[in-house]
């Protein structure tokens, strides 16, 4: 199948809008670690928690799906199903509260709900994680 001039044009387009998009927000974004990860904190708690629960979303989640229904057939959507439920709570019951608590990361909350030993325990494989994939990040 070949492309015509049509669909390179839209394919351009698309790639241009995306990179005016993105250096839009590079100039905000680049102030400081808050700016680029709350938005300076000038995002509704709505729109943060639904932020949330899209970051839960993948390119592996359409293949997720697809296994859960090839194995225990149209059932199978119970199981994401209820992930998203899961997820909308979320955005409701605790988005707002995480928001209050001016904190950025799971690490922070970890120690600012436990603090001293326990958070030790429980934050050490979460900083693992984060300076594993993000090793710029402030806290490795």
């Amino acid at each position: 199948m070949a492309l015509t001039a049509t669909d390179w044009i839209v394919i351009a387009v698309y790639l241009a809008l995306n990179l005016l998009i993105s250096l839009y927000y590079r100039r905000r974004s680049s102030g400081s670690t808050e700016e680029f990860f709350v938005s300076g904190r000038n995002v509704s708690w709505w729109l943060a928690g639904t932020s949330m629960v899209a970051t839960t979303f993948a390119a592996d989640t359409p293949l997720l799906v697809t296994g859960l229904v090839a194995k225990n057939g149209i059932s199978g959507n119970w199981l994401w199903w209820s992930q998203c439920l899961s997820g909308m709570m979320t955005v409701f019951f605790f988005a707002r509260y995480w928001r209050r608590s001016e904190i950025l990361t799971d690490v922070e909350f970890v120690e600012l709900r436990y603090g001293g030993k326990p958070a030790d325990c429980l934050a050490m494989p979460l900083r693992r994680a984060v300076c594993w994939k993000w090793p710029w990040a402030d806290m490795c």
